[in-house]
């Protein structure tokens, strides 16, 4: 939902509904800012409803759970503990904001339990989730010693304008997490296994607060025997760590002021449909349990034994436990639930008699009948069989159901077939629903949806764009719109790069962002605020709308790679499909064009300013994608803490809040991406400090440099004789491709292990070195079996047979017969292979024409075989019995040569050797035509293979180049990966 409509507008169209004067209410999905509600709510110390009257604040956000709102008490005509008029409050209606969070959620839960959500149209349910509530806020106090670690509950309610049930409970000040500067992740990892002593100086205070907090409610729910609301708490789905906020006002004490605020579950756990990684785990336990499918079922007899165990801190709420337990009796009731409740539905008169009363109470709450047919349908099991099936009717099934259970929809409908000028105010005013639905979804701007509102032509217009994405859908449609989006995406960079000023108010407008977000303290705020002039923060201010300038370089020049790659490959097959791995190929590798325009940048400021140390960080991860923008918040940690961490958090959370469900704010992926991007290069800048100081106390040294070079060749050589044994053949670099990312790999690994006091630019180089070494040696190994293959050549690599080579494969001599021949000759025994690659230049062609019938009839013109079009044999005109010299007789031809023919007329033998090599991976086209005695014609035969890409020169160069980048990464991983204290270990026992 859009943040920018304007509710005056939404108001407008709902005044426009209004004086339609239709017979029908409004169809609402949502409430704004200001709506005044109110709800009949029934609290927990008195059963009696009390009329409490509210105003919306603001709408907080929504799942598939519900839809929440912060509001303000403006009455109560009688007394509900713990609410006050004039008091802030949130309410939870439990329906979702969108139309396809409520359709997901409620076809998951179908499939599960056999009917509607209850939480929504079930009272009981609703009311039942809300007592295990009160009785978990209870629990709290005794495992936490306060009840403010569970968000407390105040009543219940039915929200006849949403058609469904909710709740008011307390209004929590809080915010997810600080994503906290840590440079010891490898302490924090241990930590999360429990290897960490007290000693230890473990970072992240703040994640480690939230995730003992978390684990130990979850064992508190589980002693309570609310296992699958533990669900809403369990650290390895990956999505649970919003529900647990800290309230403002405790940050100066990480543990202080953690608040579990969420107990809805929203989509059910089906046992074939894990949707996170713990939920795999969640599945098996449920199955320990009996419990097929996953929700909000606990165990009232865990609750009891636990509260008995406790009498003292439960002993002013017996009555809630027996309402609980009739709640419970109710809502477990209402559904078939076969996989609980099994053969109890072939006899249980209760369990069905309660499903159907639950069914109206369902239609009378999602406002599908009114009182008196909600009166009739419970008089009735038969209609109430019959109102069910006439919902199960695709697109009629609700208008159906309307007519039937409701007076007023039924009059409606009338009305439109009776009247054309109800008809018309009719359709307005549902063009003017719709209209008010865009609106807030941010698809029209005001005064556009004002506009669209009142005709017809236009709504039309726009209700085939409405399928798609609601930015897009407004680009189309609205010029202004989309020339004012353009021109930030384009103009506003460069104007960036050159204003000051721009640069100045974009920072200031991204720190009140921030703290609006809670992203930032007031007093980190102010502190930014008060460096903003100084001159490392102008530069990286400067650098950081480069950055923004290069953020589409990489989408066009992947996407311009790839149109050229279909138009010039167009017949190829799936030439689409290479085309979109290419920009695929474009997202994931670690240097990308824009990364590299970004580098270069980042390096042109260092020689400009012949100042290397204020960019000794950012000169080297400018250059990798994604990390490369937090290259300067990294280089300026310690001098700029406070600035360095809110952008690291702005620039590294910002595109995990797309991601549905996982992205959410306060989830662990942001705070996963947060740690890789930020976090994990200061935690390998720290421990890299540290092994180099340790270094300077030993000499430095490179004699096994020899070794890897030679350890590295021989396993290459050893792979080459394999494959020579067994294949006959060289294998290319792509048929050994694991064998070419772990060797170099590994020479760089041993080579930086082995280096003793270097320093660590020179042991990255010189790993290079000795992967380039290794690479020339193994080039010239296999130069001397005459391979010059390179890695990009093709994995099917055709046989090829050299010029002078002779060819007589053993085949059993065939025979001719003339009786009934009526099957034209065949080509076999194809060398090249068709389609083969990596063919060496000098290559013999050669074939094999056959037939069992007849006999093939090589003169006469019958057979001929063309090279790229030129003739190199011709049956009717040979140069020599059982030869043709195509060099004498068209020497102007650019392919040209001998070609023989032995064999007899069952099977004739063609081997043609070119005067001169093919070129450099070209593609040689082959046609062959042949007719028999009979006069069988066999079609054109086409066919082709490609010719080695590279010569030796080359191929030596381009190993040379992957062995040496290869191997420096090698020895690059290994630095980041040993442990920090792992050269004064070894230090120590060199001693």
């Amino acid at each position: 939902m859009s943040e920018k409509y304007s509710v005056e507008v939404c108001r407008e169209l709902e005044g426009r509904f209004r004086a339609a004067n239709l017979h029908r209410p409004m169809r609402i999905g949502h409430y704004d800012a200001g709506t005044e509600l109110t709800y009949d709510v029934t609290g927990f110390r008195d059963e009696e409803p009390v009329k409490v009257s509210l105003i919306v604040e603001k709408f907080v956000g929504g799942g598939f759970a519900g839809q929440v709102y912060r509001v303000k008490i403006a009455a109560i005509e009688g007394e509900i503990e713990g609410v006050e008029v004039g008091g802030t409050y949130a309410i939870k209606i439990l329906i979702p904001p969108t139309t396809f969070s409520r359709l997901f959620r409620n076809l998951l839960y179908w499939i599960g339990f056999q009917g509607p959500f209850q939480q929504q149209v079930n009272p009981a349910a609703a009311r039942a989730g809300s007592l295990w509530q009160k009785f978990i806020r209870r629990a709290a106090k005794i495992r936490f010693g306060d009840e403010a670690a569970v968000v407390d509950i105040y009543g219940t309610f039915t929200d006849a304008g949403l058609g469904s049930c909710g709740e008011l409970r307390e209004w929590v000040e809080g915010r997810t997490w600080l994503l906290e500067v840590d440079d010891r992740l490898d302490l924090l990892k241990k930590w999360r296994r429990g290897r960490t002593t007290e000693q230890q100086p473990v970072g992240s205070p703040e994640y480690r607060a939230k995730y003992k907090f978390m684990k130990e409610f979850v064992a508190l729910l589980h002693d309570l025997g609310a296992y699958e609301f533990a669900r809403q708490y369990e650290w390895s789905t990956c999505k649970s760590q919003p529900n647990a906020l800290k309230r403002y006002g405790n940050d100066d004490d990480p543990a202080g002021g953690l608040v579990a605020v969420d107990f809805r579950a929203g989509l059910a756990l089906l046992p074939f449909l894990p949707m996170s990684p713990g939920d795999f785990k969640l599945i098996i336990k449920g199955l320990g349990r009996g419990s097929l499918v996953q929700f909000d079922r606990g165990s009232i007899t865990k609750l009891e034994s636990f509260t008995a165990a406790h009498a003292d801190m439960f002993a002013d709420m017996d009555r809630m436990l027996r309402e609980l337990k009739t709640a419970e009796a109710v809502y477990r009731d209402s559904v078939p639930d076969i996989t609980h409740n099994h053969i109890k539905l072939l006899y249980s008169r209760k369990l069905w008699s309660t499903t159907f009363d639950s069914a109206v109470n369902g239609w009378r709450v999602r406002n599908l009948v009114d009182e008196h047919h909600e009166w009739k349908f419970r008089n009735s099991k038969v209609l109430t069989f019959l109102f069910f099936i006439v919902g199960l009717i695709p697109l009629l099934g609700k208008p159906i159901r309307l007519m039937w259970g409701r007076t007023d929809w039924r009059k409606h409908y009338g009305a439109m077939l009776g009247s054309w000028d109800y008809f018309k105010r009719s359709v307005q005013a549902r063009i003017g629903e719709k209209v008010t639905v865009w609106h807030r979804s941010g698809r029209l701007g005001d005064q556009r949806a004002l506009r669209v509102a009142t005709s017809t032509p236009r709504f039309m217009g726009h209700l085939p764009l409405s399928i798609l994405p609601a930015g897009l859908h407004r680009m189309l449609t609205d010029f202004e719109y989309a020339r004012e989006r353009i021109s930030y995406y384009t103009v506003r960079p460069v104007r960036l790069y050159f204003d000051a000023k721009m640069r100045e108010q974009w920072l200031r407008d991204m720190i009140s962002e921030g703290q609006k977000k809670h992203m930032l303290s007031d007093e980190d705020a102010e502190t930014i605020r008060s460096q903003i002039g100084e001159p490392f923060i102008q530069k990286y201010l400067k650098s950081l709308a480069v950055h923004v300038c290069t953020l589409p370089v990489t989408q066009i020049v992947s996407v311009a790679i790839a149109l050229i790659y279909y138009l010039t490959h167009r017949d190829q097959p799936n030439a689409w499909a290479i085309g979109l791995g290419i920009i695929g190929l474009f997202q994931v590798v670690p240097i990308s064009p824009g990364s590299l325009v970004r580098g270069l940048y980042v390096l042109y400021l260092v020689i400009k300013e012949r100042n290397f140390k204020d960019y000794n960080i950012a000169v080297f991860l400018g250059f990798f994608k994604y990390v490369g923008y937090l290259a300067f918040p990294i280089q300026m940690t310690y001098h700029y803490p406070a600035l360095a961490r809110f952008m690291a958090g702005h620039w590294a959370t910002e595109a995990v809040h797309i991601v549905p469900v996982f992205g959410e704010r306060g989830a662990l992926l942001e705070h996963w991406v947060y740690c890789l991007f930020y976090n994990r290069p200061l935690t390998i800048r720290r421990r890299m400090r540290r092994r180099a100081e340790a270094r300077k106390l030993i000499k430095p040294r490179y004699w096994h440099a020899g070794l890897c070079i030679f350890g590295t060749a021989a396993i290459f050589g050893l792979a080459d004789y394999v494959y020579l044994v067994n294949f006959d053949n060289l294998p290319i670099l792509r048929d050994i491709w694991w064998l070419v990312i772990l060797a170099p790999l590994a020479c760089g690994a041993a080579l930086t292990l082995g280096c003793g006091g270097a320093a660590l630019g020179k042991r990255i180089a010189a790993a290079a070195v000795c992967g380039a070494l290794a690479g020339m040696l193994y080039a010239a190994l296999s130069a001397t079996t005459g391979y010059s293959g390179t890695i990009s050549d093709a994995a099917n690599n055709g046989r090829a047979i050299g010029r002078n080579e002779t060819v007589s494969p053993e085949r059993a001599a065939p025979t001719t017969t003339t009786v009934n021949d009526n099957k034209a000759p065949e080509i076999s025994s194809l060398i090249p292979d068709p389609n083969s690659f990596h063919v060496s230049r000098d290559t013999a062609i050669q074939l094999h024409i056959t037939d069992g019938g007849s006999g093939v009839e090589y003169d006469g013109g019958a057979v001929t075989i063309r090279v790229e079009g030129d003739v190199v044999y011709d049956g009717a005109n040979e140069t020599s019995p059982g030869g043709y010299d195509s060099v004498s007789t068209y020497p102007e031809q650019s392919v040209k040569g001998i070609c023989t023919r032995t064999g007899s007329e069952a099977d004739y033998t063609f081997v043609f050797s070119p005067a001169s090599p093919f070129g450099y991976g070209q593609k040689v086209d082959v046609a062959v035509n042949a007719t028999d005695r009979a006069g069988n014609i066999m079609p054109e035969e086409h066919y082709y293979f490609h010719t080695v890409n590279s010569s030796i020169v080359a191929s030596c160069v381009w190993r040379m180049f992957i062995f040496a980048i290869l191997s420096a990464i090698g020895a690059i991983i290994t630095e980041i990966k040993l442990p920090e204290n792992w050269m004064i270990e070894r230090k120590s026992v060199e001693k």
